[in-house]
C-alpha cells in the first residue's frame, strides 16, 4: 500500500526563530530516523512504523517527517497517518496510533503541531485523532494488591507517580482545544489501550527479573518446566494454531476482538519484511501438541507481548506463564529496556471477569502505566466540525 502523495509542504515558525518544514517523506528515510538515536530516543511504538500501514485495511496512509530540512534527511519527527474517508463524501478522519513520533518534551509543541494539522486540512482532513505517548500515572503491584475491591477501579488509587511531562502536555491540548476520548477511567473512547503492563528491564539481571516474579509466578515456570513445556520460536506456518487457539481464547474468557487469520498474516509479513524478526511467534509445546502462542514485536529497545492465545485444556503444565518468561529473557538478552505486555483493564473487583488479566500480569512484577490516552481535535471551519458530528453519530451507530 503506496502512502498517498501530496507535494506542497508546510512550514512552522519555531520560537527560537528556526524554521520547521513538514513534508511528505519516502518509507526508507522514514526508518533511517526511527533507527538513528534521535529517532529511537523518542521511543516510537509499532502502531508507528510504516509497515503498520500494510496491516491496516480501509485506510490510506500518509508518511509525514518535518525537521529543517526533510527531504535532505533532516528530521525531528516522523507521523504515520492513517486516512479513514468519510462515506458519501471526499473528505477523511484522520488518525496517529501512538503517534506522532515527536519530542513531547518540547514546550513550544505549535512549533511541529501547527504545521502537522495545517498539512492534514490541505490533504481534506476534517478532524484528526492522535496518541500522545507520555505517561500520565504509574501504580507499583504493591498498593494496587492491597486495595481490590467491590466497585474499585485503579483511579481510586492515589498510591502512584504522576509524570509531569504528561500533565503538561494533557494542559498544552486541552489549552489548544484537543478533546480526550472517552471517560477518566479510559474506558470506551480510546482505540488503543489507556493502561498498559510495563516490567522494566534497562539495569536488571535475569536474577532480578526472576526474583521480581511472584511465588505463584515462580512456581507455576518451574511446574511448566518440570512437565516438560517446551517453548520455541515459530514461524508463519503457525499462524493458523496461533489464529486457532484464539478463537478458543476468546470464547473462554468473554472478548472478541474481531480479527481474522488473515489479519495476524499480513501483520506477520509486514512487520517481518520491513525489518526481520520485528513480529515473532512463540510457542508452548507439551507432548507435541501446541498448548500456547503468544506473539511479541520489538522495535529499538522496545519490546511488546502484543496478543496471546491458549486451549482449554493441560493448562495445569501453565503453558503461558512459560511463555511469558521465555519472551521476557529474550527481550532481556536483546537489551530492551522494557517489556510491554499491553493493555490492562482498569477495574481493581475482583468480581470483573476482566480482573483476571491484571492480576495475571501483576505477577511478573511490572507497573501499570496509564498513558495520556487519544485525543481528538475537529479541524477549524464550520463544515470541518459539522463533519466531525457527524462522523461521531455515524460511528455510535456502527
Amino acid at each position: 500500500m503506496s502512502a498517498l502523495l501530496v507535494t506542497a509542504g508546510r512550514t512552522g515558525q519555531r520560537q527560537d526563530g528556526r524554521d520547521l518544514r513538514l513534508e511528505p517523506v519516502t518509507a526508507h528515510a522514514y526508518r533511517a530516523f526511527l533507527a538513528s538515536r534521535t529517532g529511537e530516543a523518542l521511543g516510537p511504538g509499532f502502531l508507528q512504523c510504516p509497515s503498520w500501514a500494510q496491516v491496516k485495511d480501509g485506510w490510506r496512509p500518509l508518511l509525514l517527517g518535518w525537521g529543517p530540512a526533510p527531504a535532505a534527511g533532516g528530521l525531528t519527527g516522523v507521523a504515520l497517518v492513517l486516512l479513514r474517508q468519510f462515506p458519501g463524501t471526499r473528505r477523511y478522519f484522520a488518525y496517529l496510533p501512538e503517534g506522532p513520533v515527536a519530542d513531547w518534551a518540547d514546550p513550544d509543541v505549535d512549533g511541529w503541531l501547527t504545521p502537522l494539522l495545517r498539512y492534514l486540512r490541505g490533504v481534506g482532513a476534517f478532524a484528526v485523532r492522535i496518541g500522545p505517548t507520555p505517561a500520565h500515572r504509574r501504580w507499583h503491584p504493591a498498593p494496587l494488591k492491597s486495595r481490590t475491591g467491590t466497585g474499585m477501579r485503579l483511579a481510586d488509587v492515589l498510591d502512584c507517580e504522576v509524570d509531569p511531562l504528561g500533565t503538561a502536555v494533557a494542559e498544552r491540548l486541552r489549552a489548544r482545544g484537543w478533546r480526550r476520548c472517552g471517560d477518566d477511567t479510559g474506558d470506551g473512547g480510546d482505540a488503543q489501550p489507556r493502561h498498559v503492563f510495563q516490567v522494566p528491564l534497562a539495569g536488571r539481571t535475569v536474577e532480578d527479573l526472576w526474583s521480581g516474579l511472584n511465588q505463584e509466578w515462580r512456581r507455576n515456570v518451574r511446574r511448566a518446566r518440570k512437565a516438560g513445556v517446551e517453548v520455541v520460536v515459530g514461524s508463519a506456518a503457525e499462524l493458523p494454531d496461533f489464529y486457532r487457539l484464539l478463537c478458543v481464547t476468546e470464547q473462554r474468557d468473554g472478548f472478541r476482538l474481531g480479527r481474522s487469520a488473515a489479519y495476524y498474516e499480513r501483520q506477520y509479513a509486514a512487520l517481518n519484511a520491513e525489518e526481520p524478526g520485528r513480529m515473532k511467534l512463540y510457542l508452548a509445546c507439551h507432548e507435541g501438541e501446541i498448548l500456547a502462542a503468544h506473539t511479541m514485536i520489538t522495535v529499538g529497545r522496545r519490546v511488546w507481548y502484543q496478543t496471546g492465545a491458549s486451549a482449554d485444556h493441560r493448562r495445569e503444565v501453565r503453558p503461558s506463564n512459560a511463555l511469558q518468561w521465555r519472551m521476557m529473557l529474550d527481550a532481556h538478552a536483546a537489551g530492551a529496556d522494557v517489556y510491554d505486555m499491553r493493555g490492562v483493564p482498569s477495574t481493581l473487583d475482583p468480581a470483573d471477569r476482566s480482573f483476571g488479566l491484571l492480576r495475571w500480569k501483576l505477577g511478573t512484577g511490572g507497573q501499570v502505566v496509564e498513558t495520556l490516552g487519544e485525543w481528538e481535535k475537529p479541524l477549524s471551519g464550520t463544515a470541518n466540525h459539522t463533519l466531525y458530528r457527524a462522523f461521531q453519530a455515524y460511528l455510535a451507530r456502527r
